[in-house]
């Protein structure tokens, strides 16, 4: 890409918006993967594909050399969406209106992935290189919690010496320093069958045991300590006229810290039955870590602040995010890590997802001077 101009952006971001990607359909995923793979292939890089496993989409990875040898700059995406196939010729289609495109993924991630290849792209059209190798990491899962991808990440994150990540800035262009934990916990509840009518009193409630456990369990939010606990999914019964003998629960948790985390774990597994006749069961499921801003990751975003101010715009600030990301897994491990270098906009798992048509410019402009500079 020798000119980095809206059209010219606008247009990278519209092809990755047009490939439908929801996690769950794999071949969906690896249309999305085909596509970035032949953006990378037109820059030299290596490519390499790990095969997904359980239903799941292909990791793509592309390794661009630097200027320098040695360990480098990982940059993660992600390929999935939350918007199922057909999103497109529903209720969100891709269109614009005045300084919005509006489109399934386009703020949550593909307009990040589109303008990290844009630079990098832009760097190889100009005779340039990035200072410091560049491995592209796209991941299938994220939108799930990178239940195949997590190993592969912390494995790649340990082999290099700064993880960018392109998730979308946030509150106005901010650039996320740091990220709060996200759990998972599923809870069974499992009572005695009867007759809803004729032997009520002989049953014990799945659903009602677990309607207890549900108030109990949200009254452990914390707002003033950002501990939030948010039984997002329920689901129980056979039929209206029999005592429901199951019922199960995602449980959503949001921690600041690894301390946080180990509390609320003991207090969720520490829950019991009011009902002594109803057996409850709960398990942990995905987690991402905490991670926090250190001097390094400080000394990074300073960077790129500075660089900002060269090219003319301001970085909006620093945020401490409540969403979860790949970022999570590198930050977690010490690797300094920058998240939030994607586009500007709003709407993220929603009908009115878009991005802000002016920061593509002056966004794409940032991660070439980023390329060009880290590390030097």
């Amino acid at each position: 890409m020798q000119q980095l101009s809206p059209d010219s952006l606008l247009a990278a971001v519209r092809d990755w918006v047009l490939i439908e990607s929801p996690t769950q359909d794999a071949a969906a995923v690896n249309r999305v993967a085909d596509h970035a793979t032949g953006l990378l292939a037109a820059l030299g890089a290596r490519i390499e594909r790990i095969p997904g496993e359980d239903g799941l989409g292909d990791i793509l990875i592309g390794r661009i050399p630097g200027e320098s040898e040695g360990p480098g700059i990982l940059l993660l995406g992600h390929m999935d969406t939350v918007h199922p196939v057909g999103t497109l010729a529903g209720p969100l289609p891709f269109r614009i209106e005045g300084d919005r495109a509006y489109g399934p993924g386009i703020y949550d991630m593909k307009g990040g992935n589109a303008i990290a290849m844009s630079a990098l792209a832009h760097l190889h059209a100009t005779g340039r290189r990035p200072h410091l190798p560049v491995t592209v990491m796209m991941i299938p899962d994220e939108e799930a919690g990178s239940p195949f991808s997590r190993a592969h990440i912390e494995a790649e994150a340990r082999r290099h010496q700064l993880v960018f990540v392109v998730e979308p800035s946030g509150e106005g262009g901010k650039l996320t320093i740091a990220r709060h934990g996200i759990a998972r916990y599923h809870m069974t509840t499992t009572g005695l069958p009867a007759h809803a009518g004729a032997y009520h009193a002989k049953g014990r409630s799945a659903i009602r045991e677990m309607a207890r456990q549900v108030l109990a369990i949200e009254a452990m939010t914390d707002y003033s300590r950002t501990i939030v606990l948010n039984v997002g999914t329920i689901s129980g019964g056979t039929h209206e006229n029999m005592v429901p003998i199951h019922c199960e629960a995602c449980i959503y948790v949001l921690v600041p810290t690894g301390e946080a985390e180990a509390e609320v774990r003991a207090a969720l597994m520490a829950l019991r039955p009011v009902d002594p006749d109803v057996r409850l069961d709960i398990r942990p499921g995905l987690f991402r870590p905490p991670y926090v801003k250190t001097p390094a990751i400080q000394a990074l975003y300073d960077h790129a602040s500075s660089l900002a101010r060269e090219l003319g715009f301001a970085i909006a600030g620093e945020r401490v995010a409540g969403g979860g990301s790949d970022g999570n897994f590198t930050g977690a491990l010490g690797v300094p890590t920058l998240d939030g270098l994607g586009v500007i906009g709003d709407g993220p798992h929603t009908h009115h997802e878009y991005l802000e048509i002016s920061c593509l410019v002056p966004r794409t402009q940032l991660l070439v001077r980023l390329f060009e500079t880290a590390g030097a």
